[in-house]
């Protein structure tokens, strides 16, 4: 989902742009920015930045702000985990918002595409990393497969709750000609991101943050 400008209400957006402010910095004070001092591991998270932003450009919409892409964000938050992961989807989601000339709803979008399913995927994560073995199979199916696929589908349902709720479209309309194919996105979505961490647990683990040899192969 884009939403454009003229669908935030100035009070909205006013407390959207504070909240921005204090999540950045708690950010600054609180990330290990140690982590992009490497210049691997920066190179890392810029290419990872680039090519979500590319993955976002394939886009297509029915209507102003209602649009549909893949989201990549839980393939960011096991690379990187969430803060991190939160840092990339914002200056991917801040070049949209100049490449479209929609600087207002900037927090909005953020919100729906980057706080929700990096917030999905990082408690799905933790929720599997306590109740589930060690495995290399659990990690990529339940992690990665069924994670993104969670994640987008709470993107759709936040969108069309948000889209509602502001009266930018009637309920209805969303439920019958929005939210059904978010959901049907989530195949794709997860086939993607599987195929995506798989490779990089394959032939570079060193990339992935929430990764571990001895964890999930040795054992």
């Amino acid at each position: 989902m884009n939403l454009v400008s003229d669908h935030i209400p100035p009070l909205l957006a006013a407390a959207l742009w504070f909240a921005l402010a204090a999540g950045a910095l708690w950010h600054v004070r609180h990330c290990h920015w140690r982590m992009l001092a490497d210049r691997d591991n920066l190179n890392v998270f810029l290419g990872a930045s680039v090519a979500i932003l590319v993955l976002w450009l394939i886009r297509t919409g029915i209507k102003p702000g209602l649009s549909f892409h893949l989201v990549g964000a839980t393939a960011l938050t096991l690379m990187f985990r969430p803060a991190f992961a939160l840092l990339a989807l914002a200056l991917v989601t801040a070049a949209l918002a100049v490449w479209d000339g929609e600087l207002m709803a900037f927090p909005a979008n953020l919100l729906i595409t980057g706080v929700v399913p990096v917030t999905v995927s990082w408690l799905l994560f933790r929720l599997i990393d306590r109740r589930l073995p060690n495995h290399l199979f659990v990690y990529i199916f339940a992690n990665a497969f069924f994670g993104a696929a969670l994640a987008i589908s709470a993107v759709g349902l936040a969108s069309t709750g948000l889209a509602a709720a502001l009266g930018v479209y009637t309920l209805d309309y969303l439920l019958r000609e929005y939210l059904p194919y978010y959901l049907l996105m989530a195949w794709s979505e997860a086939f993607v991101t599987g195929m995506v961490m798989t490779l990089l647990v394959v032939y570079r683990p060193q990339w992935v943050a929430t990764f571990d040899d001895r964890r999930y192969l040795q054992r």
